[in-house]
């Protein structure tokens, strides 16, 4: 599990497993925001991972999404859970694209966002910041 941080109460993963959370806990994380869906590869069920993660001490979130498949409404999911989770907060898919890609677009809805340290962010993160870049131009 490789954490990056994008912005001081937020950061991003890879692949988590049941086994990662009182890690994360221990990492000083309140919560988490998962974008996987049911049935990947390592990820079979929300509900064991929910536990999980409540187990531990974390606060869940799940806002299911596949890569480049970002609606509206699961972009609007994401920014509210952002917003309402106790901080600081873990985001994670399967590589962390998922999880950059609706914090860019999330983040973008404000008007006060620097898509230019937002895109600088991703990439210190080691994500490529030109799809993120188009999904922004899509948005907008």
């Amino acid at each position: 599990m490789k954490v990056h941080f994008l912005e001081p109460e937020f950061a991003i993963s890879d692949e988590v497993t049941l086994e990662d959370f009182p890690a994360i806990r221990e990492q000083g994380f309140n919560a988490v925001i998962c974008n996987r869906r049911d049935g990947e590869d390592g990820y079979e069920s929300e509900s064991l991972f929910r536990q999980a993660a409540e187990r531990a001490g974390l606060e869940w979130f799940c806002v299911p999404v596949a890569s480049g498949e970002y609606t509206e409404a699961d972009v609007e999911a994401f920014g509210k859970a952002l917003d309402n989770a106790p901080t600081p907060v873990l985001g994670f898919c399967r590589t962390g694209r998922r999880a950059v890609h609706m914090w860019a677009q999330s983040r973008a809805q404000s008007p006060q966002c620097n898509i230019p340290m937002l895109l600088k962010a991703a990439h210190e993160a080691g994500h490529d910041p030109q799809p993120i870049s188009e999904l922004l131009g899509r948005a907008g």
